[in-house]
């Protein structure tokens, strides 16, 4: 029986851990040949290339900063080289370094904006050149609620995650007629290492005001992921699909 991304290459970024991680794994069980990127574990990365190569399909981790340039597009031309093609690109790598507006330092502002927002121009602006030339491409950029609405004490995330939308409906608008396309998902509210630390009480308000009474797993945002990275996708571009659990409903 065909798998939804059988023959497909993907290239997810930030998989170490939480979504990123859960991305990578659901698209090798789908049958696609991953590469991804860790940072700071090298540990994790060599982990998780175990762990997916048991699905059969062929997994490569690349140790790469996303928020450098040159880094990006060597990495790029490394998984080409690696694996022949690049059919699919998930911008997951990000940050937080929250704080008021009043006490958020220039460094604060510029890491968050470099590792979430130009990161995604990185990749992409790399990634288009083999896309190009195959005439064929799925690009996905992970946003979140938070780049719709905002929210006091992210001033720098919001406004990198709100970057990112725009971003994506530009490239969707230049590179359609190549048919590359380019959408976004915004999670919510999804439980991961980093929520669970926090106040369960809070957590517990958290899970009350969305309408579906619970936080998402890093497993519902895959399988989104996964939809806008198939062809079951084809006709859909530019567009910004939540993840939420209807919190922006």
């Amino acid at each position: 029986m065909t798998k939804l991304l059988d023959g497909k290459t993907a290239l997810v970024t930030g998989a170490s851990k939480g979504i990123g991680r859960a991305i990578a794994a659901h698209f090798a069980q789908l049958g696609a040949n991953v590469a991804f990127t860790y940072l700071s574990s090298v540990e994790k990365g060599q982990q998780l290339e175990q762990e997916l190569a048991a699905h059969g399909t062929k997994i490569k981790g690349f140790r790469s900063d996303a928020s450098d340039y040159a880094q990006a597009e060597k990495l790029v031309d490394d998984v080409v080289a690696e694996f022949g093609k690049l059919d699919i690109l998930v911008n997951n790598a990000g940050i937080t370094q929250d704080g008021l507006l009043m006490r958020m330092s220039e460094q604060q502002w510029d890491q968050v904006l470099n590792v979430n927002l130009k990161s995604v121009f990185n990749l992409t602006k790399a990634a288009t050149k083999p896309m190009m030339r195959a005439k064929a491409g799925s690009i996905i950029n992970m946003t979140s609620v938070v780049g719709i609405k905002g929210n006091a004490g992210q001033a720098n995330y919001a406004a990198s995650k709100a970057g990112i939308i725009g971003f994506t409906k530009s490239v969707a608008l230049e590179l359609g007629s190549r048919n590359i396309r380019c959408n976004a998902i915004a999670p919510g509210f999804i439980e991961t290492e980093m929520t669970g630390i926090l106040d369960p009480k809070q957590v517990d308000e958290w899970r009350k005001a969305i309408p579906l009474k619970r936080g998402g797993s890093p497993e519902d945002v895959a399988k989104a992921t996964a939809f806008l990275a198939s062809d079951d996708s084809a006709y859909i571009t530019g567009q910004v699909l939540q993840v939420d659990g209807g919190m922006l409903t």
